[in-house]
């Protein structure tokens, strides 16, 4: 397996840029473009909330009817372009016809992305104001581009793997992604934006993206609010010269993809709204694979679980009885419940057998828990069926963070 590394050094014939338009105050990074210098291959996954911004709306379409065309992807902050009517999808498509201006291409081949403060309109004069900035700037500083898109995060996330053929070829793959805070597992949950000089067509590309969405993006929470932007787009041109024609070809994309997903995600974990802790949660002995993630999802998005991990308690009880209100059918004298400092660690402490609490100790318990990264195992004795999520504590920091976020 390919090395996922934090750092982009290039993707052949692509050009990126992050700069400052004016939306954020103290001169931040605000803007960011991407762009490939011939059409892509594009595959998009999208949020599942019934509210969807413009922006969404407008891709959606666009990947529907040209999706084999696309040449770059324009991305604004502090305005998520949402709840905006009809003014919001002239907005949209008038950020993505100037960008195509610039550029010289068609307006169908630009993506436009949103994030920020939704039932605000673009502001339009600032934002033509960032895609002249970007598109004067375009290079290879792929670590700008990741801080033109934060919003709460502090810190850029970017990542990309260099895969080697089994005839001895070279490409890349590589990302970007935002988001701290509404995140909940449904699709994609943040911004990230995704590109390979590797060719590849477009139904596989599709299939690849939606394949490492569901082991990745779709695996973490912070709050478990889903937000109304939540996009991840997958674009390849081919520039390499290299082309996934063979079976074992598009397996070891779908490895090299899957790996950088699960990074980038993890990074948005780690980086979420007031984090202290990056948790994982381990569900086996389900009825099935679909009811394991049910169960971790109602575990990760517990107040009372989150605030447990924040407070450094190893209390077990409100991990149970989340398991048990999550509307799967269980049997508590199945449940075994262990602590770890990873999810296959040797040795892991349990808590709980048959429902039961074991003799265990409780410092020991306490000092895995005060670890800023841990597990948490259950076994339900039901089945087959597990499943893994990345979630972490909820401090007083995100309540401060989210308490005034429009001010």
């Amino acid at each position: 397996m390919s090395e996922v590394k934090a750092a982009i050094e290039g993707v052949s014939g692509f050009q990126v840029a992050g700069v400052h338009a004016g939306l954020k105050k103290d001169g931040l990074l605000d803007f960011a473009l991407i762009v490939s210098d011939r059409p892509c291959q594009a595959a998009g996954v999208f949020t599942k909330n019934e509210v969807k911004a413009a922006c969404v709306l407008a891709d959606m379409k666009k990947l529907a009817e040209n999706p084999d065309h696309i040449r770059a992807v324009a991305i604004n902050t502090r305005c998520a372009n949402a709840c905006t009517g009809q003014q919001g999808i002239e907005n949209a498509d008038k950020m993505a016809h100037y960008t195509a201006e610039q550029l010289g291409c068609d307006a169908e081949s630009v993506l436009v992305l949103s994030t920020g403060v939704i039932g605000t309109q673009l502001p339009m004069d600032t934002i033509k104001h960032g895609i002249d900035l970007a598109t004067g700037n375009l290079g290879n500083d792929w670590e700008a581009t990741a801080r033109g898109i934060m919003t709460t995060d502090t810190r850029p996330k970017y990542a990309s793997v260099k895969v080697q053929t089994a005839a001895g070829e070279t490409y890349h793959i590589a990302g970007i992604s935002k988001g701290a805070g509404m995140i909940a597992p449904n699709m994609a949950t943040m911004l990230g934006i995704i590109v390979t000089d590797a060719g590849c067509a477009q139904p596989q590309l599709q299939h690849a993206l939606q394949t490492a969405a569901e082991v990745s993006y779709n695996r973490i929470v912070v709050d478990g609010d889903m937000s109304t932007n939540d996009t991840v787009f997958l674009l390849a041109n081919g520039a390499s010269g290299v082309t996934l024609e063979t079976e074992a070809d598009r397996a070891q994309f779908q490895d090299a993809l899957e790996a950088l997903c699960v990074k980038l995600a993890q990074d948005i974990v780690r980086d979420g709204e007031g984090v202290t802790k990056f948790v994982t949660i381990k569900i086996t002995g389900a009825p099935d694979d679909d009811a394991a993630r049910v169960i971790a999802n109602t575990i990760a998005t517990s107040p009372l679980v989150k605030t447990a991990f924040y407070g450094n308690d190893a209390n077990w009880g409100r991990i149970v009885a989340a398991a048990g209100r999550a509307g799967i059918s269980l049997n508590q004298s199945c449940l075994k419940l262990w602590f770890s400092l990873t999810e296959d660690a040797p040795n892991p402490l349990q808590l709980i057998d048959n429902g039961l609490p074991l003799n265990y100790s409780e410092a020991e318990a306490t000092s895995i828990v005060n670890e800023p990264a841990f597990a948490v195992l259950l076994d339900c004795g039901a089945g087959s069926g597990s499943a893994l999520v990345w979630t972490c504590d909820l401090s007083h920091d995100y309540v401060s963070i989210n308490g005034d976020y429009r001010s």
